[in-house]
């Protein structure tokens, strides 16, 4: 979708359908899920452009994390490791011919490291990659000194190995991504960086830069935000790191959601008590809906504990026990897709809103969310900035993915309780959860996988 709303990624008929299974009771299980594509992609740039070797530990293994790996190794830097455990070795940034897929901290975050790259580096990725907003990073590397070819994939950009940094202002009101991408590198440019957004919207996703910031200040570069709306990295080195990935909280929702559906339980192990993870505010919101959430084998020391949510009875039909409710989303957006999907088969209208940004994510989601709701029989108003979402019987149909892995989760969500739901590309899922339908599989006979 481009940034005005506009259908240009329509779903297209597939072979490859995928029926959604339905519950044949509450759900009941506890869920591995994978770790965090956000500290997995961060972790492996800092460790590309660090003083010494890293290794990760729990590193998520998916689509997006795979594009990361290659993309750097392109640029110079020695990863190795088939599992979730992955040894970095820094080398000499050279150009390289970069494919960043459908996935945003590729195409955000790697362009400011090849800027550091001697020679020219050529990006381009997945068809509907090139309609998602990139203009923003482009000009401030242009305003830092870079040779830059273009506007959007495919670009070009030549590196000279070195980049003086020093302050910019930028419109990041279209993705937290840009910022982030400018911080991770920033403490390798010569003066380091000060970013003032300049925008007349607001940051979306502030999660996400708190948790540069952190990964940042963990490898002991000075980062830090004096004042809303301003970003500040200092010069200096970037230290190795041993680096345990958290498990990625937003993936975990499709699950939590599968019990405050079906009024079943369902149990997230190691799941971090103190996070700058979007995902964890889906337990509030959560309990906002009328689920319970609570924690369970609390070990203080390691840091983690069972969150375990409990979902009210099911009421019959295609209707949960959930109530509708009214949302501001705009730091969590990527839950958007999951908490439609609650929403439409709650008992009340939910409003959620402050989430304009997600017309530019992996498709426009609201278009999509809107027209899928609606293709299952639901009521949706499309606002400017966000979905009201009505309850209303559903019925059986296509559930179009748009080569979106969270738009996918969605429809397997609906499928639990509303028989029928066949989603068109459930592989898109393995963007961020290779093993997405094993998951959910075991999930509904109760075991653990």
């Amino acid at each position: 979708m481009g940034d005005n709303g506009d259908m240009n990624n329509a779903p297209a008929e597939s072979a490859a359908h995928w029926s959604a299974p339905t519950a044949p009771a509450a759900v009941r299980a506890s869920v591995r899920v994978p770790g965090s594509k956000s500290l997995t992609n961060r972790a492996l740039v800092l460790a590309a452009l660090a003083d010494s070797p890293s290794t990760l530990t729990g590193t998520l293994r998916s689509r997006d994390t795979e594009l990361m790996i290659g993309a750097l190794r392109s640029l110079g830097a020695h990863i190795s490791g088939d599992g979730d455990t992955v040894t970095v070795a820094p080398g000499p940034l050279h150009g390289a011919e970069i494919d960043c897929g459908l996935a945003g901290t590729v195409m955000r975050f790697v362009p400011p490291v090849a800027a550091l790259a001697s020679g020219e580096s050529v990006f381009d990725g997945d068809p509907a990659a090139r309609t998602r907003p990139q203009s923003t990073m482009l000009d401030a590397l242009r305003a830092l000194g870079v040779g830059v070819d273009g506007n959007a994939l495919p670009f070009r950009l030549t590196g000279t190995g070195r980049l003086a940094g020093g302050e910019i202002e930028l419109d990041s009101s279209a993705s937290s991504q840009f910022v982030s991408g400018l911080l991770l590198a920033a403490a390798r440019f010569d003066q380091g960086l000060r970013i003032r957004h300049v925008g007349k919207g607001a940051v979306p996703s502030q999660p996400h830069i708190d948790m540069t910031l952190e990964v940042l200040r963990s490898v002991g570069v000075d980062a830090r935000s004096p004042a809303e709306g301003v970003w500040e990295v200092a010069p200096g080195p970037i230290a190795g790191h041993d680096w345990v990935i958290e498990p990625d909280l937003s993936n975990a929702t499709p699950f939590m959601a599968a019990a405050a559906v079906t009024g079943g339980e369902v149990r997230i192990p190691l799941w971090p008590l103190s996070t700058t993870q979007a995902g964890d505010a889906f337990r509030d919101i959560c309990v906002q809906m009328g689920a319970d959430v609570r924690w369970e084998d609390v070990d203080e020391s390691a840091g983690v504990a069972t969150c375990v949510v409990t979902g009210p009875p099911a009421l019959g039909g295609t209707t949960s026990g959930l109530r509708g409710t009214t949302l501001d989303l705009s730091a969590v957006g990527e839950l958007t897709p999951t908490i439609a999907a609650l929403a439409a088969v709650s008992t009340g209208e939910t409003s959620l809103r402050g989430i304009a940004h997600l017309r530019g994510h992996e498709t426009d989601r609201l278009a999509a969310l809107a027209a899928e709701i609606r293709g299952l029989g639901g009521q949706v108003d499309e606002l400017e900035d966000g979905l009201r979402i009505f309850p209303r019987p559903l019925q059986a149909g296509t559930w179009h993915a748009y080569a979106d892995h969270r738009m996918a989760t969605a429809g397997a969500i609906l499928g639990l309780i509303v028989p029928g739901v066949m989603v068109d590309d459930i592989a898109s899922t393995s963007k961020t959860m290779p093993d997405f339908t094993g998951l959910w599989d075991a999930m509904l006979t109760g075991g653990e996988k």
